[in-house]
């Protein structure tokens, strides 16, 4: 991003340290154990805020650098993320019936 002509991270490093501990934290482990069956791995959101106030500290091109991929790298692994449920084409072909009813009214 650039501002004035300058770089600046794609997140503040507020944004970065947040997230590393939100992953830390007690429910998002849980949660995401309960759905993954593996326990979160929260390392590369503490390389981002390590890198983020390297930049801030010493406007490192590698720090920068290492935003910019792992930012990439977020954004494809979220477009890669499969549908759960298959579109429809149309819709079924008993769509307008009346639903059953109930019997134990």
């Amino acid at each position: 991003m650039a501002v004035a002509g300058r770089w600046q991270p794609p997140r503040p490093c507020e944004v970065y340290r947040a997230e590393w501990e939100l992953c830390r934290s007690a429910g998002h482990l849980l949660h995401h154990y309960y759905v993954h069956g593996e326990r979160p791995d929260c390392r590369q959101w503490l390389r981002d805020l390590a890198s983020c106030r390297e930049w801030e500290e010493s406007r490192s091109p590698q720090a920068q650098r290492s935003l910019c991929e792992s930012e990439q790298a977020r954004v494809q692994a979220a477009q890669k993320q499969t549908l759960v449920w298959a579109s429809r084409q149309r819709p079924p072909a008993d769509w307008n019936l009346p639903l059953p009813q109930e019997k134990d009214k």
